[in-house]
């Protein structure tokens, strides 16, 4: 999984949380994400600009670290 700015990420399907780990450091869990949306960033090309398009601004989320 490369990318340019998430180190990796995982999804648990009880619970509908995506947590996501960057590069910087940063942890953010993103909450109540369908998981065909987990299943479809992961396969897309590019994670960051589908974090950034169908995820961010449309999802709760918490920051963890």
């Amino acid at each position: 999984m490369p990318s340019s700015v998430i180190a990796y990420m995982t999804y648990d399907p009880g619970a509908h949380r995506l947590r996501v780990h960057f590069l910087s450091g940063a942890i953010y869990d993103y909450i109540d994400v369908p998981e065909e949306v987990y299943l479809q960033m992961k396969s897309s090309k590019s994670k960051g600009i589908f974090l950034n398009r169908k995820i961010k601004g449309k999802y709760a989320f918490d920051k963890i670290n």
